[in-house]
């Protein structure tokens, strides 16, 4: 007899990776619930109790219904931010506040469930700061990096570097003439710093002289590494421009990218190296709800079923 609990799937409706997904599960009878958490409370609906035989109850959709008690996993990517329009602005920030720690508390306290991610891992390694750190941590080469809202302290780091970028800390999007942008990754010079820089915290970092970029993508025990050869400073500002080549990692990055990922408790994570022209492998970033599945296309590597196992919990 298949298990019948369910996978839940917790993302936007126009999401095509998590289609992916969905469908490898539906291939092997593993029962899916997708729900997106901004459809709170129009379409979604939660009926949870905890008591002496901690949490219990359900989670309503409009087309299905899943046991909290029964879930065997949680695929967390990018659902929608709650929003209630209908209400007053002090009386939304009431409710959008309650739905979080409501329903965004439940779906975080789900007993026996494996979480790909725990979104509260997930916001823990989103910050950069702390990605980095945990980076140096765990054995990686990672290049100088300042994080500061002080120009002359930028300047002086700029001209101690050389050859150094902008990055933005985080990369809300943008609409310029009702066109959705988000800030790029640049080099950056010592005159182009000015008062300016004291209105907010920037990052600033030491150029990788790079060959290569390559992104590893690790779900579960998998590691999956592919080399992206484009010419550019940023590889995702050009896709037509990339080609891609599986590579196997240098001796000690698998070991790092473990003790990275237990370090934020993570069992997925999309991280992005610089290949020096020395052939090291400097780390960028890692982003535990990372794209994954345009690389399985381009290269043929089997992620779509190794995702598809961690979910159904037989790896």
């Amino acid at each position: 007899m298949s298990d019948p609990r369910p996978v839940l799937v917790v993302t936007s409706l126009h999401d095509p990776t998590a289609d992916v997904v969905i469908r490898g599960l539906h291939d092997r009878d593993v029962p899916v619930v997708r729900l997106d958490s901004g459809d709170f409370p129009a379409s979604l609906s939660v009926e949870a109790e905890i008591d002496e035989r901690g949490l219990h109850g359900c989670l309503i959709t409009s087309s299905r219904t899943a046991d909290l008690a029964d879930v065997r996993s949680l695929y967390y990517r990018r659902p929608t931010g709650f929003a209630f329009p209908h209400l007053s602005e002090q009386d939304a920030r009431f409710a959008i506040t309650q739905a979080r720690y409501g329903l965004g508390g439940v779906l975080a306290s789900l007993p026996g469930c494996l979480y790909v991610n725990h979104p509260h891992r997930i916001g823990d390694a989103e910050f950069k700061p702390a990605g980095l750190t945990a980076a140096v941590a765990a054995g990686f080469h990672v290049p100088p990096t300042l994080i500061t809202s002080a120009p002359d302290n930028a300047r002086a780091f700029i001209k101690a570097h050389g050859s150094v970028i902008y990055k933005p800390l985080s990369n809300p999007v943008y609409t310029v003439d009702g066109v959705a942008s988000v800030v790029k990754v640049a080099k950056v010079f010592p005159d182009e710093i000015d008062d300016n820089v004291a209105g907010t915290a920037h990052l600033f970092q030491q150029r990788v002289p790079k060959v290569a970029d390559v992104r590893v993508t690790v779900i579960g025990g998998h590691v999956f590494c592919v080399r992206i050869d484009s010419g550019l400073l940023d590889w995702r500002t050009d896709y037509s421009k990339l080609t891609y080549t599986p590579v196997e990692a240098p001796p000690g990055i698998r070991p790092a990218l473990h003790r990275y990922m237990s370090h934020f408790r993570l069992v997925f994570g999309a991280f992005d190296f610089a290949v020096g022209e020395d052939g090291r492998w400097w780390f960028l970033e890692c982003n535990p709800s990372g794209q994954w599945h345009w690389l399985e296309t381009k290269t043929g590597l089997p992620m779509t079923a190794a995702l598809a196992d961690l979910l159904e919990r037989t790896s």
